[in-house]
């Protein structure tokens, strides 16, 4: 089941979420035998800003039925202390590393961008492009021609593949997604989570996260995701890695049939740390019956 992601070689169509599985803690209570066995065929880094960030208060985490939602608000290092510390450890992994980077003005962006470009262990980058503009406070995926123009200003800064994650909150997904390829992007990712409430169980009127609002994930985004992939693909050329809800070989077959060329697991990553795997071979499994290995590795 070996596939191209936009110019990275991967052995499996299963990879992370940004943000969802922790490699370098795993790595540490496992050592060599996580190296051994990874779980994904590349690896997508949490988010990265310029400046290092707490993240929101708590409680940064509530349970739906169907789902989770998180405030958790992208802790991390900040750009320094991710080349410094997090680097180093995360090259060791046996996949391409994916660095994803966020920041609230094409100035940050690019100039995130411009530090990863130069390091050589790191083999693609991604951007989150569902940090409010400081200027509007609207998403900046949120809109096509805001979301063109950071992708223009950050394009002829790396020869590395760029691969846009966009947000689903927004009236015109399709639209976005076009607005990055016609910039340069050399790939789109989806869903991200979906803004969601949570209420204090005992305190009326008063949320439960310490952040106010949060991120829906999970199987309760499963159908959102499959909806907003396949509209993607239907508008645009470029690869999809698509994500949203995927608990099972069956959830990921379902994207990769809407166009997806690569599926990434998180919220389940959370319940089943060796999700990912059982995955991928119920994936394998599941073309080997029907015979659509060879088909799908050359359709991506």
């Amino acid at each position: 089941m070996a596939l191209d992601l936009a110019g990275l070689e991967l052995a499996h169509p299963i990879i992370n979420g940004s943000g969802t599985y922790d490699a370098i803690a795993a790595q540490r209570a496992f050592g060599d035998a996580l190296l051994e066995r990874f779980p994904f065929s590349a690896f997508v880094s949490k988010t990265i800003t310029l400046k290092p960030r707490e993240g929101n208060p708590p409680p940064r985490l509530f349970e739906t039925p169907a789902g989770m939602i998180n405030s958790i608000g992208l802790p991390n290092k900040g750009l320094d202390g991710y080349l410094a510390h997090d680097l180093p450890e995360l090259a060791r992994l046996p996949v391409p590393l994916i660095t994803n980077v966020m920041g609230s003005t094409a100035e940050e962006i690019a100039a995130l961008v411009d530090a990863v470009d130069g390091r050589a262990q790191i083999d693609a980058i991604e951007l989150n492009v569902s940090c409010p503009n400081v200027k509007t406070g609207l998403d900046i995926g949120a809109d096509p021609r805001e979301l063109e123009a950071v992708v223009a200003r950050v394009r002829p800064l790396t020869r590395k593949p760029l691969i846009v994650k966009l947000t689903p909150n927004a009236s015109d997904v399709p639209a976005a997604a076009a607005a990055a390829e016609a910039a340069g992007a050399d790939a789109v990712s989806l869903v991200n989570t979906l803004r969601a409430y949570a209420p204090h169980p005992r305190v009326a009127g008063r949320p439960w996260l310490g952040g106010g609002t949060g991120g829906l994930s999970g199987p309760a985004v499963r159908a959102v995701a499959l909806a907003q992939v396949r509209a993607v693909a239907a508008r645009v050329a470029i690869p999809i890695v698509g994500m949203g809800g995927v608990q099972t070989g069956r959830h990921a077959a379902d994207l990769l049939d809407a166009g997806a060329t690569v599926v990434a697991v998180g919220t389940e990553s959370f319940r089943d740390p060796v999700a990912a795997t059982r995955i991928q071979r119920e994936l394998h499994d599941l073309f080997a019956k029907s015979g659509d290995i060879a088909r799908t590795a050359a359709d991506v």
